[in-house]
């Protein structure tokens, strides 16, 4: 975008937007940036539409040694979160720099407490039905956050999960204790799901 354009949006009869719509904009230049925050209101308010003022902001998104300018980034690459994903850089595994994406740690840490709460609730019930119900907690959060590249955070939250299940496991038995090679053969027969890769971004989507 050169400054002595303006800036141009593409708009028509018949294009609408949800009252919800998430747009995320990039730009090589931190000027052009500003200039369409800048414009963005006031064309959006045009047909009758607003910016969340606390949800529309400049985020600095460059990769280790990017050029901006005369300089050369050496800080720390950036990262930002989005729909419950931390969207950051990171090497590919031929070296290359992508933008790489993985649970956020917010919603991370609200998955713990949930599921903290309902195996707190619930430790006196069936080991088969408690399992029953993680194995599908498991496989929910996985249709959501199983992406390419976000196996990592899918395998720590069942090692997260083994330790909640086995914590409140023990506070139902009299003996408040429940070895971890005990434990072990109890997952034998009641084994958690393994981490899925739902969407993948090197497998062809399955037609509708």
């Amino acid at each position: 975008m050169r400054r002595e354009l303006h800036v141009q949006f593409r708009e028509g009869l018949g294009v609408q937007f949800p009252r919800a719509t998430r747009l995320v904009m990039g730009f090589v230049c931190e000027e052009d940036a500003r200039r369409v925050l800048e414009v963005l209101p006031k064309r959006f308010g045009k047909y009758g539409l607003m910016l969340h003022p606390d949800k529309t902001r400049l985020v600095p998104f460059q990769r280790p040694g990017q050029r901006s300018g005369s300089r050369s980034v050496t800080s720390a690459p950036g990262s930002f979160d989005l729909l419950g994903f931390t969207h950051y850089w990171g090497r590919s595994r031929r070296g290359v720099w992508v933008v790489k994406r993985k649970t956020a740690a917010s919603r991370f840490s609200r998955v713990i407490k949930k599921i903290t709460q309902w195996c707190r609730l619930h430790r006196h019930r069936p080991v088969a039905e408690q399992h029953q119900m993680l194995s599908q907690k498991l496989r929910g959060h996985d249709a959501y956050y199983g992406i390419t590249g976000n196996s990592r955070m899918l395998l720590r939250l069942r090692a997260v999960v083994r330790r909640i299940w086995r914590k409140w496991l023990m506070r139902r038995r009299r003996g408040g204790r429940l070895r971890w090679d005990h434990f072990a053969r109890l997952l034998q027969r009641f084994p958690l799901p393994d981490p899925r890769v739902v969407h993948s971004v090197y497998r062809p989507a399955a037609n509708p």
